[in-house]
Formats: structure tokens, sequence, C-alpha cells
């Protein structure tokens, strides 16, 4: 059982690492943010999606943490 859910496992990572490349791959066209006046070197369209991807999957669990904090004090405060 163990090596079919490492097989799995693999395999959807096989996936997920293709699925990037040729991302990256079709998004070779150069982009240039701006934000609040502050212009950024023109990049692959691809940069910005992925940082942003990679930003929301480090703020989403520490925000669920913070929120489970919250929910423990607070019912220990009961």
């Amino acid at each position: 059982m163990q090596i079919l859910v490492r097989a799995l496992l693999g395999v959807v990572a096989l996936a997920v690492v293709a699925t990037t490349i040729i991302f990256i791959l079709e998004n070779q066209q150069p982009v240039s943010l701006a934000f609040l006046g502050w212009s950024a070197p023109q990049f692959s369209l691809a940069v910005p999606i992925i940082l942003a991807l990679l930003v929301g999957m480090l703020i989403g669990p520490v925000l669920s943490w913070a929120m489970g904090l919250r929910k423990k004090r607070k019912v220990g405060a009961l």
C-alpha cells in the first residue's frame, strides 16, 4: 500500500513539474509591472504569476495557523 501511495505522489509531482514547465515555456512574453509609482523591469509573464502563486501558498497556511491559534485561545478562555 505504501508503495502505491509513493508512486501516486511521484506521478502527481511529475504532473505538477511538467505543467509548470509548459506554463513557463508558453508565457515568454515580456511584461512590466507598475505598482504605486514603482515600475519593475520587464520579466517573462510567467515570473510574476508564479511569484504570486508562491506568495499565496505561503500566506494561506500562515493565516490558517493564526486563525487556529485565535480559536484555541478563545476556547481556552471559556
